[in-house]
């Protein structure tokens, strides 16, 4: 199965979060079959909302899609390295992997500062594929805090 073309999809999400001035961070999950079922980009400016990270939303609407939590088969595609929520909620909703473009040093939890995914005393574990178009979320990234810094 090639990743390529959902993170192209979570690439343009993150776009759109940070043109509505939110952290550009997309996120799509795709089932067994590559379909698209669920997509996110980060909205806690826009809803106010502390939890409304790109990938507690995709996993939210695949969920929806499928009319259960448990998102087995399916592969969670994020363009930033999840946080210890995100990578968490992963775990809780089943998939199969969680895909990331770009590392996050400081709050990763996905082999970065913890392993939150693949940690043996959680009853699941997902397997993790790092550096999808990395280059590509970072520049989205570092762009964004830059403009924030000037």
């Amino acid at each position: 199965m090639r990743f390529g073309d959902a993170m192209d999809e979570a690439l343009a999400l993150a776009r759109q979060a940070g043109l509505a001035g939110d952290i550009p961070i997309g996120a799509v999950v795709i089932d067994e079959a590559g379909q698209v079922i669920g997509r996110g980009k980060n909205e806690r400016e826009a809803a106010g909302d502390p939890t409304a990270h790109a990938e507690v939303l995709a996993l939210r609407q695949a969920a929806a899609v499928r009319g259960q939590w448990r998102l087995a088969g399916c592969t969670l595609v994020v363009t930033i390295e999840p946080c210890t929520m995100c990578a968490g909620a992963a775990v809780l909703a089943r998939v199969d992997r969680v895909i990331f473009g770009a590392w996050e040093p400081k709050t990763g939890a996905c082999g970065s500062i913890r392993d939150v995914v693949r940690d043996t005393r959680a009853n699941h574990r997902c397997e993790v594929i790092a550096g999808v178009r990395a280059a590509a979320a970072g520049a989205l990234m570092a762009e964004f805090f830059d403009e924030r810094r000037s």
